[in-house]
């Protein structure tokens, strides 16, 4: 392994590191939450949502707190909500069982939910100057590019060979820096396009740049191209009320808030799909009214076009057959229930309309 890498890394970190919010403060909290927030989402999408984070739940007793409904209010628009929650159920196991302390090894924070072996790494560095690795997509890309890994970057074997390179690469007593290092070389010049190898610090020591193939490394899968689903939403009304369920504790948006509906099966129209999926859901008849818009957004693993309608319930009483809640809401209230961005969509629709306040 070349010398003098992990000393240049650091070297250049000092002068050029990142200005994050959450690097004013290294406890182990603040370094949890702005992880747990960093995981899948971009650091200038973050930073607002962090600082209102911290401005409400300053510390973790006020987390463990917290209702789940709040606690999902604050996060929503950030996505992966899984997320979320394990931060909210996280922070009760530490009041309850660890005196409200973090617990300082990495062992005992995998076991904690939430907390995967990257950061685990990532707070008992940082918050415990532990010498421990932390792994991140950044993190891959550069020991990828530095050690020429032609192995496929997800695959078992490359995974084992970069977690051995990240923990060999560490200096001791100097973990936390170093990682963050490295996170920031990746972010910022070791990009995954057009990297800018003129400006980073180890460039005369990365075997992809020396051989001119740093935007092969790494090697990647091909992507499939995702699905596209069309499913609908009602919008029921009622003695100026509008109707919403609460999604299940466990799968995509769960325990967000909803106005009912679903995927359309092939062949089926738009009207007929919504009729099927509130007498599934909710066992009611309705007569779909009139469009309340179109809404698209993109997922992970697929994307959606949502159709919106006004309701009116002719036939049965809602009831919560799929949800895990259902409740009448006053428009006004709207704003202060949890959901995800096509369903809060719709009920700023709902309140611009006139006399909904």
């Amino acid at each position: 392994m070349p010398d003098g890498i992990s000393e240049r890394l650091i070297s250049w970190y000092s002068q050029h590191g990142r200005g994050l919010p959450w690097r004013d403060r290294t406890d182990p909290y603040t370094v949890w939450i702005s992880e747990i927030m960093l995981q899948q989402t971009r650091v200038d999408t973050v930073i607002p949502y962090f600082q209102r984070w911290m401005s409400r739940f300053p510390d973790l007793a006020s987390l463990a707190a917290a209702s789940e409904e709040e606690v999902l209010r604050q996060w929503e628009g950030l996505g992966y909500y899984s997320r979320a929650r394990n931060l909210h159920k996280t922070a009760k196991i530490i009041t309850k069982d660890y005196d409200g302390k973090f617990p300082a090894g990495r062992v005992v924070l995998q076991k904690l939910p939430g907390i995967g072996r990257y950061t685990a790494g990532a707070i008992a560095s940082i918050a415990f100057g532990q010498d421990e690795a932390a792994l991140d997509g950044n993190v891959r890309r550069v020991l990828a590019r530095i050690f020429n890994v032609s192995l496929p970057a997800r695959s078992c074997e490359a995974e084992t060979l970069f977690w051995d390179l990240a923990g060999r690469l560490i200096p001791p007593g100097k973990a936390g820096q170093f990682n963050q290092a490295v996170m920031d070389l990746g972010a910022t010049i070791c990009t995954p396009r057009n990297p800018n190898c003129p400006a980073c610090p180890v460039s005369s020591l990365c075997e992809a740049n020396q051989l001119g193939i740093q935007e092969q490394r790494p090697v990647l899968e091909t992507r499939q191209s995702i699905p596209h689903l069309i499913v609908t939403a009602g919008v029921i009304q009622r003695d100026g009320y509008v109707f919403l369920a609460r999604r299940p504790p466990n799968g995509l948006l769960g325990g967000m808030w909803e106005f009912p509906g679903g995927k359309c099966e092939p062949g089926e129209g738009l009207p007929g799909c919504l009729k099927r999926e509130l007498w599934e859901e909710l066992g009611v008849e309705v007569q779909v009214g009139e469009a309340f818009g179109v809404y698209e957004h993109a997922y992970t693993h697929f994307s959606v076009t949502l159709h919106a309608f006004l309701c009116r319930l002719e036939k049965g009483e809602p009831q919560a057959f799929e949800a895990s809640e259902i409740r009448w809401v006053r428009p006004e209230d709207l704003a202060s229930l949890p959901m995800g961005k096509l369903d809060r969509q719709i009920s700023r629709r709902i309140l611009s309309l006139p006399g909904s306040h």
